[in-house]
């Protein structure tokens, strides 16, 4: 922490400012917006095999990411984050991206368990290699099936790299 003597302001962190005292804090737009959205994250759930279960276990009480401010929701129109979890067919690739079409802008993607990611051992002719194919996908999280804490450090990176952006709440880009 390093205290500014002429105006009495605060570092708390590079670009936050406060004023002691006065109960107030100093910031880019980009931060404070930023800072809301990853810390608010609504991943709609669409689990279509094994890892769907592990993604269930996550938000159990044993994991808990109500924590990190991570709450499921049944509807897209209310979430901002899809989370594939498992295995994606040539005949369920099309719901699935109507899914995410019907999600409010910034959305996110995370393609969980390694059939999401790549298609596993699923070499055959009705099962997407990737669900990047059809999705612009932001993280990945490998296994068979990943673990509780794989996700929760996908999300975690999720949110790293939502703190990253610059100006996505503005229309005049």
């Amino acid at each position: 922490m390093l205290i500014d003597g002429t105006l009495g302001l605060v570092d708390v962190e590079e670009g936050i400012k406060v004023i002691p005292g006065a109960n107030t804090i100093i910031t880019t737009l980009d931060k404070f917006i930023n800072w809301g959205r990853k810390s608010s994250l609504w991943p709609v759930t669409f689990g279509l095999a094994c890892c769907a279960i592990e993604m269930m276990a996550a938000g159990s009480s044993h994991y808990d990411l109500d924590r990190l401010g991570i709450i499921f929701r049944g509807s897209p129109r209310q979430a901002d984050c899809m989370i594939v979890a498992g295995t994606v067919t040539k005949k369920m690739a099309p719901i699935v991206r109507k899914v995410y079409d019907q999600m409010p802008e910034p959305r996110y993607v995370v393609a969980m368990g390694s059939c999401a990611c790549s298609g596993n051992v699923y070499r055959t002719y009705s099962v997407v290699q990737g669900c990047d194919l059809f999705l612009p996908v932001d993280v990945y999280i490998p296994g068979c099936p990943p673990r509780p804490e794989a996700l929760f450090n996908g999300l975690i990176k999720l949110q790293e790299i939502i703190m990253k952006e610059r100006m996505r709440w503005s229309p005049l880009k």
